[in-house]
């Protein structure tokens, strides 16, 4: 009986130890110290919501020198006029966010089929990697971009925009074409943004 009650602390023992060793051998760097599903943030000025921030999983990291928060099922960011209206979104497949303890640099980087629409111009860019500067107010990219829009088509290397995509400029472009004449009677509809239906053509 005695033989068999020290296996079984033998085995308990020998069972915590490897277990112990594992956690060890646990590299925090690339261990997330806080995971959230489906996020969900907005950003507020004089009770305005200026912009929306949405994932469907959010890593939160933490080494010496900065934090920063991994979003490996893409990020959705949405921009909004003063007076509510929606006026940009923003759509990646993957994204990032490093926040630096000194200096308090931060950047947001989304990657992988970016797409970005100005809502009112009617107009969206598609490129591979973009950067969102919060502390300059602006994105930018030096990847090939290319714009569709109602004046026409741009495609290029470099882009530069404030943060609400209401002034975007691509930087190298080369082969695009514009809109040369166009109907002065010409309407463009904001479909985010219109309230009531949408009249079809008549087709006599």
């Amino acid at each position: 009986m005695m033989m068999a009650t020290a296996a079984a602390v033998a085995i308990v023992v020998f069972s915590c130890k490897s277990k112990l060793s594992e956690a060890e051998r646990l590299d925090l760097r690339f261990t997330p110290i806080q995971t959230v599903d489906s996020m969900y943030i907005l950003q507020t000025k004089d009770g305005h919501v200026e912009m929306r921030v949405e994932a469907p999983v959010m890593e939160r990291y933490e080494t010496d020198t900065m934090s920063y928060e991994l979003f490996p099922k893409g990020l959705d960011v949405y921009g909004y006029t003063e007076q509510g209206e929606l006026q940009s979104e923003i759509h990646s497949e993957n994204a990032s966010h490093e926040k630096y303890k000194s200096g308090g640099e931060e950047i947001w980087k989304a990657f992988g089929n970016v797409v970005i629409r100005n809502v009112m111009k009617q107009e969206t860019m598609e490129t591979d990697t973009i950067y969102w500067d919060r502390k300059a107010g602006e994105i930018y990219t030096d990847c090939y971009v290319r714009m569709y829009s109602p004046d026409g088509f741009l495609q290029g290397y470099g882009m530069r925009s404030d943060e609400k995509v209401t002034n975007s400029v691509i930087m190298r472009p080369f082969n695009s074409y514009g809109v040369v004449v166009q109907d002065s009677t010409q309407v463009r509809i904001d479909t985010a943004n219109f309230i009531g239906p949408l009249l079809k053509k008549s087709s006599r």
